[in-house]
């Protein structure tokens, strides 16, 4: 009844307010709204975070056979290769995934039991893929600092004609930097623990996957 007393009224009576609902919608065009930009900002926003946050709590890290760390995967993929024989859990999640019938635990690390053939592609050179190939320790005296004391050095010093490349740049801790200067280990009786190469692949690594923090079952593996 309530309905049909509202269509009761007069043509001008049920668009008095279409008048209104019209300006409202005009304002919003010209993008000064402050809610139309609110809305902007909010999708930006979003799709940003998107991009950061691209590992959830419940994805799986996947290791090769000698438990080195290839990339991550949805964790219903890791299920599935389970299912299906193609990997082992090595670590699971706190919180179990829950079905009508059944609990499974919730994959946090596995490992391929096949083997696995790397794609080949060109690793870029980068600050932290020399520490991450050097793993974070100092190539003349093995110490392994915090990251905030490791540098980067150059075996022939630049200003020899030392270029910036994979072949030539060492992790230091800044110690031993110092220490060296501008000469050469021989010059400075420092030799080098392992020969700078360029790295075939590189493993994932925190600030590659966007984490603010690696998960706790990923500590293991991740630096």
């Amino acid at each position: 009844m309530r309905v049909l007393q509202s269509w009761r009224r007069t043509p001008s009576e049920r668009h008095a307010n279409l008048p209104q609902l019209g300006a409202a919608k005009t304002a919003k065009k010209p993008g000064s709204s402050p809610a139309r930009a609110h809305d902007r900002a909010g999708r930006t926003q979003d799709r940003g975070h998107r991009i950061v946050s691209i590992v959830t709590a419940k994805d799986t890290l996947l290791l090769d056979q000698g438990y080195q760390p290839l990339r991550v995967i949805p964790w219903q993929r890791a299920i599935c290769m389970s299912f299906l024989g193609k990997v082992e859990m090595v670590a699971a999640h706190e919180r179990p995934i829950r079905t009508v019938t059944r609990e499974y635990a919730a994959p946090a690390v596995v490992r391929l039991l096949g083997p696995y053939r790397p794609q080949q592609y060109i690793v870029r050179f980068s600050r932290e893929g020399v520490h991450v190939r050097d793993r974070f320790t100092c190539q003349y005296c093995g110490n392994r600092p915090s990251r905030r004391e490791l540098t980067l050095d150059h075996v022939l010093p630049r200003h020899r004609g030392g270029p910036t490349s994979w072949d030539n740049i060492v992790t230091a801790c800044s110690p031993c930097n110092l220490r060296k200067g501008g000469r050469t280990p021989d010059e400075a009786n420092m030799p080098l623990y392992v020969r700078p190469l360029r790295p075939r692949w590189m493993p994932p690594t925190r600030t590659a996957l966007g984490l603010e923090e690696i998960p706790p079952p990923w500590r293991d593996w991740l630096f």
